[in-house]
């Protein structure tokens, strides 16, 4: 009996089901790749006036560049291509689904020649709704000047504020694997710390993750019955996905990718490289690490006993944790990657739901005359411990045809009940999901509105705007404002993808509304007259 094919279960008894068909231009999926490629063109001209362009950039001193940066007008039609160029891609993803709606076998190229347009103009665009990318290239000088990023921050190096490096990272230890670092050290010494090459260099790292993602996301649905083109729509396509990974070149992209490459050969039976490839991934960025415990009920089969089950585990972290205790010798890093894991980053953001509830508790505390701060601090340390407790379950119960679908709850439970989740973290799990299965009900909506939610807050919340530049509305405002007249035409006006949330069209749901009213009023009447 082997890890994979049958014996590998999903979350639901049957395949998942086809997104049903959506007028007349079902299977024309090029129409839809088309407009996806203009969307991501508008946002590679924005980001040429928004954008994060380093300090140091002699990008920066270009004619074109200086008006799109430093006039009214650049700066207000750079914020209104990138907004809307990213909700066309939004859109071009929803309608990528519908016009595949029977996930055929040509299905498959279709979304990855989709995957391939929208991601050329992302590959060459100023770096979009986050900066980290100039991190990582202070990180590589850290380490090629003998210095370690798990004791110091970027701030030791000289004229580090060129880099172009939010200044939280000035004194912040770095929260990545040995691997990585390994890599930034390789950039910078192939471009000499230039800000614009080494984003270039490290876009193309990122996309060594994607590329990982394309080949083995549908490899692994199909091992659990599970369409591996639309696998591949609902965690590769989406628009959050290829702004974050291509766009934003964050080192995510290949953590994941290696993660569901090792997984998906530890499925096939292919467990020592599956672990390597797991353990290459935790070099990158250590949360993977969840994923070994599953690796290991793999390794130990369908039939095992508990002794041979901790056996295996002890075998997994064994030669995970060996090989990364070697990796730690060059440069002296050691086993400084541990500290990412023990010492996770203070606070919280309003948006997670530890983070939201936290909030709600401390104000009702506080408008109680109590100290609604501590209670909050309990609270989100209690889901912490909440996630840590699931984890644990799903280790040791469970059947072994779901361990891929266990895994990936586990990993899912750790991510939503952290105090911080950054818009990219739902994508660590997301793939891993969509392989497991991802049903057309409220399972795809809840994803619908969260990668909406986070392209339409990514794209008010990261805006490079000097102050002293003279705007009608702030950039930020108008970013805001922009993206959410996208959403509400793509809910309420756009014939097409309003049926993916309401299932009728505005006059109907008016109408079940004044229905409704109504009702209600007629109710409340009726109440009254029945009282004494």
């Amino acid at each position: 009996m082997t890890a994979g094919g049958s014996h590998l279960g999903t979350s639901e008894t049957q395949p998942a089901a086809p997104a049903k068909a959506s007028g007349p231009a079902t299977g024309r999926a090029y129409l839809a790749t088309i407009e996806g490629f203009v969307g991501a063109l508008m946002m590679f001209i924005g980001s040429i006036g928004t954008g994060w362009i380093a300090n140091g950039s002699p990008m920066i001193r270009q004619p074109v560049v200086i008006a799109l940066r430093t006039e009214g007008w650049g700066v207000t039609v750079s914020t209104v291509l990138l907004t809307v160029g990213a909700m066309v891609l939004m859109r071009s993803w929803l309608r990528l689904g519908q016009r595949l709606a029977d996930w055929g076998k040509s299905s498959l190229r279709s979304v990855v020649i989709a995957i391939s347009a929208w991601s050329l103009p992302l590959l060459f665009c100023v770096p979009v709704f986050s900066r980290d990318v100039y991190a990582y290239t202070g990180q590589g000088r850290l380490v090629m000047e003998g210095q370690n990023p798990y004791q110091v921050g970027i701030s030791t190096l000289s004229n580090w504020f060129s880099l172009g490096a939010d200044p939280a990272w000035a004194e912040a230890r770095t929260p990545y694997g040995p691997y990585f670092l390994w890599l930034a050290r390789g950039v910078v010494g192939l471009t000499g710390a230039q800000p614009d090459v080494s984003v270039l260099l490290f876009r193309l790292l990122a996309g060594v993750g994607v590329l990982l993602c394309v080949i083995y996301v549908p490899r692994l649905a199909e091992l659990h019955g599970i369409n591996g083109a639309r696998a591949l729509w609902i965690s590769v396509a989406n628009p959050l996905f290829l702004i974050s990974f291509i766009a934003s070149a964050h080192n995510d992209a290949l953590m994941v990718g290696l993660a569901v490459a090792g997984v998906y050969l530890a499925a096939t039976r292919h467990y020592l490289a599956g672990i390597l490839l797991v353990t290459a991934s935790i070099g990158i960025k250590p949360i993977t690490v969840l994923l070994l415990p599953f690796v290991g009920l793999m390794w130990a089969g369908p039939s095992a006993s508990w002794p041979r089950k901790f056996l295996m585990w002890g075998a997994t972290a064994g030669i995970s944790f060996g090989v990364l205790a070697l990796s730690g010798i060059p440069y002296n890093l050691g086993m400084g990657w541990v500290w990412a894991i023990m010492d996770p980053t203070p606070g919280y953001t309003g948006y997670s739901p530890s983070g939201f509830l936290g909030q709600q508790v401390e104000f009702l505390g506080n408008v109680l005359g109590l100290p609604g701060g501590t209670f909050a601090t309990v609270l989100r340390t209690g889901m912490k411990w909440a996630a840590i407790a699931l984890v644990l379950v799903l280790m040791f119960r469970g059947d072994y045809s779901r361990a891929v679908r266990r895994m990936a709850l586990a990993f899912t439970a750790v991510v939503m009940l952290s105090p911080i989740i950054q818009p990219w973290y739902i994508l660590w799990f997301l793939p891993f999901l969509a392989v497991t299965g991802i049903r057309d009900d409220w399972q795809i909506r809840s994803l619908y509105v969260g990668v909406t939610f986070f392209v339409v807050f990514g794209a008010q919340d990261q805006l490079s705007v000097w102050s002293f530049v003279e705007l009608p509305i702030d950039a930020s405002s108008l970013a805001f404002v922009t993206a959410l007249a996208f959403t509400f035409y793509l809910l309420f006006l756009d014939v097409h993808t309003r049926r993916l949330l309401i299932e009728a069209r505005p006059l109907d749901l008016a109408k079940r509304g004044w229905r409704w009213a109504l009702a209600a009023v007629a109710a409340r009447r009726g109440a009254a007259r029945r009282q004494p």
